[in-house]
């Protein structure tokens, strides 16, 4: 396993490759809102063998460069991942999205059909009312947090996304890794812009379009989902025409690293389809 910079149009994306290249397709894998690659590590040591594992930090998450002022839509990252795969040399893939990934990941199904061989869904954004009260309370109280300083701003994200796990422990070590980016000024600044850009509009749009998906996917979600509900994912495998559904007893938000087993489990049967 290593890790690289792939630099586009003048801003660096880091992922690192794993697995081994065999009949397959690969299989590339989009964290979420607020964190980086590092959420998939436990269900990428568990994938089946024989294919090209590819993990990104999306731009202004992780490694990858700070946004400046490129764009942070659904359909700039999906645009960027796009990219990723053409330097990657990689014509179609299973792509797999958590969360605000699965957003990116929807929106590159729709815009870059030819691009998504298979295309997985993880507690996952959707349709227009996914925004929870705590994202649309930052969006509105931004014109005063964008001027906290960065420990005091990392204090609040940290806060929220503890929520999203059943144990402590491993909320703390993930969180430290997912945070470290947006401790500086600058870091400070990528993160009010990753929050405005937290946009239902987009989701809503793609909505209709998602009858249009003609590859096989698959929709898993953890059961006691704070943030997003399991009738969100039930929403989702409905409007994918041949969606399969997973729902993971006991599990919340971050299940990547809560039920990795299961999460990869739900990947292998994908890829068997």
């Amino acid at each position: 396993m290593r890790g690289e910079f792939i630099d586009l149009d003048g801003a660096r994306l880091y992922y690192y490759a794993a697995g081994t290249r065999g009949a397959g397709e690969p299989v590339v894998f989009v964290h979420g809102f607020a964190t980086s690659g590092h959420l998939w590590s436990d269900v990428v040591a568990l994938m089946p063998p024989g294919r090209r594992l590819i993990v990104l930090d999306l731009l202004g998450y992780g490694r990858s460069d700070p946004p400046a002022s490129r764009p942070l839509s659904l359909r700039g990252h999906a645009d960027r991942l796009a990219a990723l795969l053409d330097a990657l040399g990689v014509s179609s893939a299973c792509i797999v999205g958590h969360g605000l990934g699965g957003g990116v990941a929807q929106a590159l199904a729709v815009h870059w059909p030819a691009r998504v061989a298979r295309l997985a869904l993880v507690s996952s954004i959707g349709f227009g009312d996914w925004p929870t009260r705590d994202v649309i309370l930052a969006r509105a109280t931004l014109p005063i947090t964008r001027h906290l300083p960065p420990p005091w701003l990392l204090s609040m994200v940290r806060t929220e996304l503890e929520r999203g796990y059943s144990d402590p422990a491993r909320a703390g070590h993930s969180i430290d890794k997912y945070v470290r980016p947006f401790a500086s000024e600058e870091g400070r600044s990528a993160l009010v812009r990753h929050i405005r850009a937290l946009d239902a509009r987009e989701t809503a749009a793609l909505a209709p379009r998602l009858r249009e998906i003609a590859c096989p996917a698959a929709v898993v979600w953890g059961a006691q989902d704070p943030f997003l509900p399991p009738s969100l994912g039930r929403r989702l495998a409905e409007a994918i025409p041949g969606a399969s559904l997973d729902v993971v007893a006991g599990a919340r938000h971050f299940i990547p690293e809560e039920a990795p087993r299961q999460v990869a489990d739900a990947l292998g049967a994908l890829l068997s389809r």
